[in-house]
Formats: C-alpha cells, structure tokens, sequence
C-alpha cells in the first residue's frame, strides 16, 4: 500500500559536506526529517579546538532536531531513536550502523554510496575510479543489511568523469546528482509495491579501501597515464607525493630532500626515455619528470612546510646546483 513520501518519519545520518546536499534536498523538498544524526564535535587544529561537522552546522541553521551519540550501540542512544518513531533511515557518508539502528525504522534505512554497485564498494569510492582511469561512475542508493555496501539497490545514476576531473570535481558532480536521488528514493520506498533489487553479481569487484600516506606515494617507473590518474584521484586531498632528493653533481652525494606533493599534471608520452625514472629537468619553467613511458609535468605543487602553488612559482624559488630526482 502506497504512503505519502512527505509524511515518512525521517531520521538523517551523515557526517560531512557530501551529506549537507542530500540532506537540504530533503528539507526543502517539504520532508519530514524528524532528527539529524551526526558525530559529536571533534578537536582539530593547532588548538585543538572542537570543529562542528558540516552535517550539525546545516542542521542548526535549518532548525532540525540533533543528535550526536557517542555510541551508536549504547541504550541511551537507542531509546532515543525509538522515541521519535522513525518511518524510514537515511545514511550518506556516516559509520557502519549496528543492526539495531539500521532495523529500528519501519520501512528500513537506506544508504546513498558514491558508486555504481556492486563496483567500489568501500570508504573511498570516488578516489578510486579516478585512480584507477574510469571514465564513468555513479550514485547508488540500497537498503541497508549487515554486510558493508551489499544491500539491495532502490535506484543508480550514471555520472561520467571527464579527463579534467579530480577527486575534488567529481565529489561535487556526485554530490549533486546524489541529492536528487536521495529524495526519489524515499518516494520510491513510499510507493505501492517497493521492492528494491538485489545487487548483480559479477566476476571481478573493484575495492574501494581507505585511502593512506602509502596509497598517494608517487611511483616514477609507472606508466604516465597511471601516475596522472592517481594525482587526480587523491587531489585535493590528501595529494599525491614524492620524496625529492638532491645530490651533488660530482660527487653524488645527498645534499637536500623534501616531500612534494603534486596536486595536478599532464603526461608528455615519449616513447624513448633515456633517464632514470623520477629524474628531474627544469627548464624554461617547466618541470619535466621521467616515467616509464614519457614524462609528468607537474602543474602544481607543494613542498613540504609551504602553501600549494603553480609549478612556475615552485621553481622560481628551487635553487639547486646538484641532480634532482623522485624517489
């Protein structure tokens, strides 16, 4: 039997700025989001001083009811889910919830993952396509069951990633199409006969883990398309990086080095690479660094205790006398 979608008693969890679009879709779109859950307020900074996260601070501003819990298994927490009587559960970008929050709602709890499942499942969904050359990704919203990221799909949209994209573009494009499916989700969950779809099974999964400091190190003797796919995929954040060695000329011995990270470049392919993987050549402001099939021209940088900057700016300031190389 069909409800009125706008009457669902709606409880919201979600952490960070992909959350706030969903969420204000919802609000705006006249649903009935009876709570807001999010993380309490974390210390961050040099002075550790509590940071509210992007979720709470929408949520404030919207005048919707919040919860933080420390626990989401503790009793406390669960009393007050039961209390407000949820209808339906939404999560975008929040913690694996124990069966007795994502049960709780009468018609389940649903999650919106930045990925076509069953492909990327995982933390890092949007990082990983790009790092791994896709040209094409999407939103998938599905029903919440134990197993991370394999419950059953309520809808997807196709979203393509453009050359230019980076991690930080198509978090945006993915935010935005997200939003809107959040909201045809709950009037999907609504409608007479709602029955989501189990997730295709294929051969090969593509994982979507955390992304580390190891995850970004920059391998030199890889191929050039690989090595620029995986700047953008982890830019603007963390960044991709490299040690920079440099060594005196004559002697060769280690007179300096220095992470730098790469936020954006381009790949000159060359065919017939006669140096090292991760050399350097400067010249004419140009910063050119061997690959296994061609060359990484870096476009902007950051050296280690300095702010992100173009590579021109870079090497107006990098004096060196010795061979530079990525190692």
């Amino acid at each position: 039997m069909a409800v009125d979608p706008k009457k669902l008693r709606i409880v919201y969890m979600g952490t960070p700025d992909f959350a706030v679009a969903p969420l204000k879709a919802l609000v705006e779109g006249g649903y009935d989001v009876v709570a807001v859950v999010t993380m309490p307020d974390k210390p961050a900074g040099r002075g550790l001083k509590l940071q509210e996260s992007a979720v709470k601070r929408y949520a404030v501003s919207a005048g919707l009811p919040l919860l933080q819990p420390a626990d989401l298994r503790g009793e406390e927490f669960v009393a007050e889910l039961v209390a407000l009587r949820p209808d339906l559960g939404i999560v975008v970008a929040f913690k694996m919830l124990p069966p007795a929050v994502f049960e709780l709602p009468r018609y389940g709890t649903f999650n919106l993952h930045a990925s076509l499942l069953p492909q990327y499942r995982g933390a890092a969904p949007i990082n990983w396509a790009i790092i791994n050359g896709e040209r094409e990704t999407g939103v998938t919203t599905f029903m919440l069951n134990p197993r991370m990221d394999e419950g059953a799909v309520i809808a997807s949209r196709r979203v393509a990633i453009a050359e230019e994209d980076n991690a930080g573009t198509l978090h945006d494009k993915l935010m935005a199409t997200g939003a809107q499916l959040v909201t045809e989700s709950v009037d999907a969950v609504a409608a007479e006969g709602f029955r989501p779809e189990p997730q295709p099974v294929v051969e090969t999964l593509k994982p979507a883990p955390k992304i580390f400091k190891e995850t970004c190190h920059v391998d030199f003797s890889a191929e050039g398309e690989r090595i620029v796919d995986l700047v953008r995929g982890v830019s603007p954040y963390p960044g991709a990086w490299g040690m920079l060695r440099e060594r005196s000329a004559e002697e060769g011995s280690l007179v300096r080095e220095g992470i730098v990270k790469i936020y954006a470049a381009d790949f000159q392919p060359d065919a017939q690479v006669r140096v090292a993987p991760g050399s350097v050549s400067v010249e004419n402001g140009t910063m050119r660094i061997a690959c296994r099939d061609g060359y990484i021209l870096p476009r902007q940088v950051q050296p280690a205790g300095k702010q992100r900057m173009e590579v021109q700016q870079y090497l107006n300031g990098l004096k060196t006398k010795g061979d530079l190389r990525f190692e």
